[in-house]
């Protein structure tokens, strides 16, 4: 639909130009024989099973990956009028000639190449609508113009419209409008209600047909059209919404399936297989997220400020990328790539969402080619007070995938003491549990760790779904040799610590696991199991027949994929040190309710060495959920809702640049426009082959490499030996923790 406010009428104002009648929308777009069908009643959903996606092409992603130098940009001049569509430095000139963006790249992919979609994008739609919902026949026709004229309430003016009704019915006077996203047209929202409220077409019906689910300005907007045009003589509403649900996938010309600007991203991608370089409109959208909240509103603000019919596509805002996580890969086909897609939470509110995708996108990949390279017996951190140069292994030590396992250690340690914490009713509750040793709550030191729990899988197609991937939160006593300071409050009998040590496991633990599994902070760490999921199936897969990342696999080199910004200067020697001053000077002080002393607390451990899964069995896949195999592979071509899960979104891509339609041959291809806008087992694998977790010092010799792949089994039930490095230490009362508690009330002051 186009409607256009047009000047104040007036005693001398011409006539207005010849009306177009409009063309039967069988012949407009070649569908003539389709068979005529009835319009849904009532507003209406399409069913999740009819859920589709249809092609388009893009002539704007010729030029994807287009990088000009300054000196490229400067001799285009503004003019871009001169240059062929053909030609790059049109959109140089282009570039040029505007002033909201200042960066190339960032015009080239969220402004240049969205708008040319745009058309195709429409049309396409419309022609998909009209053939699947049956607006064929001699009576519905399309793209016909009307005027009509309505006094402004401000002014008192007289204020003449045009219409283009994108369907109606001359029969059965019902008008269908087509939206290929899921909101209203900005630009023409008072006119549409201004058409709404019209005497003359009062015995229309109007159905407005979204490709796109509906957000709240989509919502608002149709209870308003509801509101001004009121109710039929049978009291039922004159405007409803049908939700056609229908994803647009965007293509580029034939000419440029390998064409000299093909984009190379590098998310999964080992720079293998035909196209090197992810691909899909997932990663497009991924790498459209900007890095912070305030960038990500700029960069809004300048494509709404381009785009004032807010027909641009579905953009990163409103995507939670906080949550962004790993949930499918596809078959790896030497030089084929890979298929993947990631899920995310979608909010309302565009502004309030859509930044740092980048980063996380880029965690889950070099995570992933993290524990490709290094074998599993370096899964590991170890915060033990005990053994300061064993940390980690040296190389893990230089990834973003070592640093968040870490990290993760010394948030958990923090937050094991606040959920002991007698402030809080679980607090108290818990030291009221604890056996009691001359009347004293009474433990001795223990040991924490985090690893992988058993991760719901399900293995299909040549592929792989990863459905949930918990994390464990696992406890024992331990004691350690570097003395905190104080005296300890009490010697526990065997029997006595195996008690503290239920209550522990019975009150303490389970809250700091649910935390480990759901709270922010730790959404890196789930984010790296994730990707330690996705590679044991890589790994596996390749030692069945070799695939492009064969000579990553044991490989041990991870220069590749090193701490990235904002921790290139990461140092985990400092982390260790940070965490050795809160062992020994502590980080929490507790008054228990016996009055008699003050009790540090220090606890830790992170182990990825294991990586149990249980496959799905097909019958429950499919029944909880029925779509989620669609779903991925609609996900690889472009963003999709996930019909399975509601509120969220999965976004894709393929990691040799290609997608599943670049066989095809995706005609016509369209010139550019200029227009200004801007699978089951229940038992975790076989053990780790034995080796001693390397520090610093040399690293342990890897299992022999097998030709055919190299699969590194895991799962062992046995701890490795040096992961655990875990304390409580409760100081005692009396003089020896009067001195400590003056010392440290000294060190504040």
């Amino acid at each position: 639909m186009t409607m256009t406010g047009l000047p104040s009428l007036g005693s001398a104002d011409a006539a207005p130009a010849p009306l177009k009648p409009g063309k039967r929308c069988d012949e407009l777009f070649g569908l003539k024989g389709s068979p005529t069908k009835t319009l849904p009643g009532g507003d209406a959903s399409r069913a999740k099973n009819l859920w589709d996606q249809y092609g388009y092409v893009n002539p704007g992603m010729e030029f994807d990956g287009l990088n000009p130098t300054q000196q490229e940009l400067d001799a285009a001049g503004k003019d871009y009028k001169k240059y062929p569509h053909t030609d790059p430095r049109r959109i140089y000139a282009r570039f040029n000639a505007q002033k909201q963006w200042k960066d190339f790249g960032d015009y080239l992919t969220k402004q240049y190449i969205p708008n040319q979609g745009n058309d195709p994008r429409g049309e396409a739609f419309e022609k998909k609508v009209v053939k699947e919902m049956g607006l064929t026949g001699p009576d519905w026709i399309c793209q016909k113009e009307v005027y009509f004229t309505e006094r402004d309430p401000n002014t008192g003016k007289l204020v003449r419209y045009k219409r283009v009704l994108d369907a109606y019915n001359k029969s059965t006077r019902e008008i269908v409008e087509m939206k290929s996203n899921g909101k209203p047209d900005r630009s023409q929202i008072r006119a549409d209600k201004a058409w709404a409220r019209q005497t003359g077409w009062k015995s229309y019906k109007y159905t407005f047909v979204f490709g796109e689910e509906q957000r709240s300005e989509a919502r608002t907007f149709m209870k308003d059209m509801k509101d001004a045009a009121g109710k039929d003589a049978a009291g039922r509403d004159r405007v409803k919404s049908y939700n056609f649900h229908s994803d647009h996938k965007p293509q580029a010309p034939a000419r440029a399936a390998n064409g000299p600007y093909r984009r190379s991203d590098p998310f999964l991608s080992n720079g293998a297989g035909k196209n090197a370089g992810s691909r899909g409109g997932g990663n497009n959208m991924i790498r459209q997220s900007p890095p912070t909240p305030q960038t990500l509103k700029d960069q809004i603000d300048r494509i709404r400020s381009n785009d004032p019919t807010g027909r641009m596509p579905k953009g990163p805002g409103g995507i939670d990328f906080s949550t962004l996580d790993l949930r499918y890969i596809g078959k790896p086909v030497k030089g084929e790539g890979l298929n993947y897609a990631f899920s995310a939470q979608q909010v309302d509110d565009e502004y309030a969402a859509g930044w740092g995708g980048q980063e996380k996108a880029q965690l889950l990949s070099d995570a992933f080619f993290t524990w490709l390279a290094l074998t599993p017996d370096k899964f590991w951190v170890n915060l033990n007070p005990d053994e300061p140069d064993r940390v980690m292994d040296a190389a893990f030590g230089k990834t973003d995938a070592g640093r968040v396992l870490l990290e993760a250690d010394l948030q958990m340690k923090h937050d094991f003491f606040k959920a002991m914490d007698p402030k809080t009713d679980l607090g108290k509750r818990f030291w009221a549990a604890l056996p009691k040793v001359n009347g004293r709550p009474c433990f001795t030191g223990i040991r924490n760790w985090i690893e992988p729990g058993t991760a719901s899988v399900r293995e299909q197609d040549g592929g792989i779904y990863i459905l949930d991937t918990p994390l464990k939160l696992k406890s024992t006593p331990q004691d350690f040799a570097t003395n905190p300071g104080g005296e300890q409050i009490c010697n526990p009998t065997e029997a006595e610590r195996d008690e503290a040590q239920r209550v522990i496991d019975r009150m303490i633990v389970p809250e700091v696991e649910k935390t480990i599994n759901a709270d922010p902070q730790y959404a890196d760490l789930r984010r790296v199991y994730t990707a330690r999921v996705a590679a044991e199936y890589i790994r596996q897969q390749d030692a069945k027949s070799p695939t492009d990342y064969h000579k990553v696999i044991n490989s041990d080199n991870v220069t590749k994929w090193p701490l990235r910004a904002p921790h290139q200067g990461w140092d985990k020697n400092e982390l260790f040190q940070k965490y050795r001053k809160i062992f020994l000077n502590g980080e929490f002080e507790y008054d228990v309710d016996t009055a008699e002393g003050v009790m540090v607390y220090i606890v830790g451990g992170v182990d990825f060495s294991k990586q149990p899964k249980r496959n799905m069995d097909p019958a429950r896949f499919r029944a909880e959920n029925p779509y989620k195999p669609r779903t991925a592979q609609f996900a690889v071509g472009q963003v999709t809702d996930d019909a399975d899960q509601a509120g969220y979104v999965m976004l894709g891509g393929n990691t040799a640049g290609r997608t599943a339609d670049d066989a095809e041959d995706p005609t016509p291809t369209p010139t550019p426009t200029d227009k200004p806008t801007g699978k089951p087992t229940d038992t975790p694998s076989t053990p780790a082959p034995s080796a001693t977790p390397g520090g610093d010092g040399a690293s342990p010799t890897p299992p022999a490499r097998n030709p055919e792949g190299d699969l590194a089994h895991t799962g062992s039930d046995t701890p490795i030996g040096l992961f655990v490095g875990v304390a409580v230490v409760l100081a005692a009362a009396g003089g020896g923790l009067i001195w400590w508690m003056r010392r440290r009330r000294v060190g504040r002051s």
